[in-house]
């Protein structure tokens, strides 16, 4: 197998945005006394329906936020997104955080605050609006977003209408080849009338 070189692997990790959510300074006592650490949770996503969080202590904020980078990387989850929304309304109740998350027209923009709306931009939910009916703690309020975007379903008709427009946006070779021919042909006919304009031109000369 060949290796990766160093600008791959920039490239894959330049893919993703990430935010930083929370830091806090976290103590734990020892024998000895008191050791102290830092705990950072990040949000990472391409706005293109891949998001994901990470939750990690180190002894700096750079190392906490590297190691949150690492888990964030690994607990990537896939949005179903219907015209720059969600599919449908839901409810979502995480230990002490609860949400309610509801879909919105085109150009209504991301109506949430706090951890939530960093979740949704880095997801590339551009249309939607949501509520903190719960406690205030962002490490819960985010578990509770990832839960409820595990669990859209879309319908039968939405995904026929997904498949549709992915095939009209990325058309097959076939199609790419009939559009081939009808633009030949237009480029033919296109010629054939400034010959004749010119033959016209010339015989009124």
């Amino acid at each position: 197998m060949p290796k990766k070189t160093h600008r791959e692997i920039f490239k894959k990790e330049e893919e993703f945005e990430q935010r930083v959510i929370d830091l806090a300074r976290v103590t734990r006592v020892m024998a000895g006394g008191k050791r102290m650490k830092f705990r950072a949770c990040l949000a990472i996503g391409d706005k293109k329906g891949r998001v994901g969080y990470g939750v990690a202590k180190g002894a700096d904020v750079t190392a906490a936020v590297t190691k949150a980078f690492n888990k964030a990387k690994k607990n990537l989850i896939r949005v179903p997104l219907v015209n720059e929304t969600i599919p449908h309304q839901i409810k979502v109740k995480f230990k002490s955080a609860r949400l309610l998350l509801k879909p919105a027209k085109k150009g209504s923009g991301v109506k949430a605050g706090g951890p939530i709306r960093i979740f949704c931009e880095l997801a590339g939910i551009s249309n939607i609006t949501a509520k903190i009916l719960g406690s205030n703690n962002k490490i819960n309020n985010i578990k509770a977003m990832m839960m409820a975007l595990q669990q859209f379903k879309l319908s039968p008709k939405t995904q026929k209408a997904k498949i549709l427009s992915e095939e009209i946006i990325k058309p097959s070779e076939e199609n790419k080849e009939q559009v081939k021919e009808v633009k030949e042909k237009n480029k033919t006919s296109k010629k054939t009338l400034t010959d004749k304009l010119k033959g016209l031109i010339s015989k009124k000369e």
